[in-house]
């Protein structure tokens, strides 16, 4: 099937991109032919985010989003931060001495996995076709040039043998090629290292991110309220932050992010979120409520040092596959959907002055830098390495006054060039770490929080978790780092088995996956490439 335009990835970044060149070919009276393929069971099941919103890009985009419905209800009333500074003490932390970047007047805390939905339906009132349920699986280059997308098989088996009702593939060919995947999209990845779109630039940098829905006490809620907090369960070496929204219906959202930097091969970042709930802050809301959905997903974090070139022959690199999101805000949806914005006039004015597609749209990049969203991540710049280098109380002092007083135009750039899986140390140099067993009342193990998910998988498929090396996990990972796949996966994919015959093994139940991504970026080998599985397959989140 051929298009003008072929958009992988029904997040906000593709679907801004879709509306935004909708409606230039509409006010052109032209016509447009635009596909977004999206490997989620349908639009919104595999978005994943704290979220609080701030609508500035949607206010550009759908000017009348109040009037059209949007699911934006519950505006921020109040910004509480603490620092918790063990496991019953915590300080509140004086708004005047919070960096302004996060105080969040005039935004609003929304389920993202709605706001797509929504987003869909003005994308497809447009005209724009929205194909859920479809992977991109591989990529078409021909004479170094972007052509498309293959969409991945049906029917196989664990062997890659055809199954009755096997369905290849199909070939999208576009004009131009949007790859708006999230963080760390596995064409986005390969694109990035075919084009060398990264020379000169600082590593990305990567958090994973917890989420939890609860429905509590309503004598306990306060519609609108935002809790973010530093310090404990995190150790001095690691760094992150929690957070706990209260949205409508008497819900809140709770959460814990935790930089991929961490050095301890011990570390479980699951189990530090399990942790941080029973904290008094956090638990004083979740007492008397109950769990009903989790996930995790990884973050891009590395902000303007670590944007690769966002175009290429044939396509662009938009969102989180780039890595927009604004740390310093820790939020990226405003950000994701302005990148798609500006990406869909680049391409616009491209196609109107020549229709045959296939060029690297270079004056994308004065666009970019000529717009907000390049302003808010260069004033940002420093605010992750300064949590990397100084740790979370320095490197809070530091981003106080990068961001208050000098409006995040200190005349340096700090650079963090170490790769986030070189930091773990061994295992003879690190201590374990011991977790209490959940309780079942605010913590929880991995497997009955994966059923939370609503994850799925055709079992009988190729494992979307490839090993570049089989022997690797074992004689390397397990025997240097004490495999930290089985701690870092947050949802029971990785386990090492066969240990009291001392036959250790590892075993890949490739069903649990919920797509964070974590595995390709943490392993210490960087023996693990994730690919896609079957579209449909991984969690169907109905309102992350």
């Amino acid at each position: 099937m051929e298009f003008d335009v072929v958009i992988v990835g029904a997040g906000p970044a593709g679907l801004s991109a879709a509306i935004r060149l909708m409606q230039q070919a509409k006010a052109a009276s032209r016509e447009l032919s635009i596909c977004v393929v999206e490997k989620g069971s349908e639009v919104g099941a595999h978005i994943l985010s704290g979220a609080v919103f701030e609508p500035r890009a949607l206010n550009e985009l759908l000017p009348d989003w109040q009037q059209q419905g949007a699911p934006l209800t519950t505006a921020v009333s109040h910004d509480d931060i603490y620092l918790l500074q063990s496991e019953q003490d915590a300080r509140k932390i004086p708004n005047a001495l919070v960096p302004k970047t996060m105080h969040n007047s005039g935004n609003y805390i929304v389920s993202m996995g709605n706001v797509c939905r929504w987003l869909a339906s003005q994308a497809e009132a447009l005209g724009v076709e929205i194909f859920p349920g479809f992977s991109a699986a591989s990529l078409i280059i021909e004479d170094n040039v972007v052509k498309g997308i293959v969409t991945g098989d049906m029917g196989l088996d664990k062997h890659g043998q055809q199954k009755p009702g096997f369905t290849p593939g199909m070939e999208l060919r576009a004009k131009y090629t949007l790859f708006a995947e999230g963080c760390r999209g596995h064409l986005g990845k390969e694109l990035i290292a075919h084009y060398g779109l990264d020379a000169g630039k600082s590593p990305q940098h990567y958090a994973i991110g917890f989420k939890e829905i609860w429905d509590i006490d309503p004598n306990k809620h306060q519609a609108g309220l935002v809790l973010h907090s530093a310090g404990w369960p995190l150790d001095k070496d690691t760094s992150g932050g929690g957070y706990l929204y209260h949205a409508d219906n008497n819900q809140v959202v709770v959460g814990l992010i935790i930089d991929l930097n961490y050095s301890n091969p011990y570390l479980s970042p699951f189990d530090e979120f399990q942790r941080y709930k029973q904290h008094p802050v956090v638990s004083q809301y979740l007492t008397g409520g109950k769990r009903v959905c989790y996930g995790a997903r990884a973050i891009a974090k590395g902000g303007l040092n670590s944007l690769p070139k966002m175009t290429f022959p044939g396509g662009m690199l938009l969102g989180c596959d780039a890595g927009t999101l604004n740390f310093a805000k820790i939020k990226g949806n405003h950000t994701a959907m302005k990148s798609g914005m500006l990406a869909a006039e680049a391409v616009f004015a491209r196609l109107a002055a020549d229709c045959q597609g296939g060029a690297d749209i270079t004056e994308f990049a004065t666009l970019f830098e000529q717009s907000w969203l390049y302003d808010e991540l260069y004033r940002s710049r420093n605010f992750g390495p300064a949590m990397h280098k100084f740790g979370s109380l320095l490197g809070g002092a530091f981003n106080f006054i990068d961001q208050n007083i000098f409006a995040g135009k200190l005349p340096f750039t700090l650079k963090d060039n170490t790769l986030d899986h070189q930091s773990l140390k061994l295992a003879s140099e690190s201590t374990p770490i011991q977790y209490a067993k959940p309780d079942n009342v605010l913590s929880f193990d991995k497997l009955s929080s994966v059923f939370l998910s609503n994850t799925n998988h055709e079992e009988e498929q190729p494992c979307h978790l490839q090993l570049l090396d089989a022997s690797i996990p074992i004689s390397v990972n397990y025997a240097k780092y004490a495999e930290p796949a089985q701690r870092y996966c947050p949802a029971g994919v990785y386990e090492i088995v066969g240990v009291e015959q001392n036959e250790p093994k590892l075993q890949i139940n490739a069903q649990n996956c919920i797509h964070c991504k974590t595995c390709d970026i943490k392993d210490p080998s960087q023996n693990i490439r994730w690919v896609t599985p079957e579209g449909a397959g991984g969690p169907n989140y109905p309102n992350m």
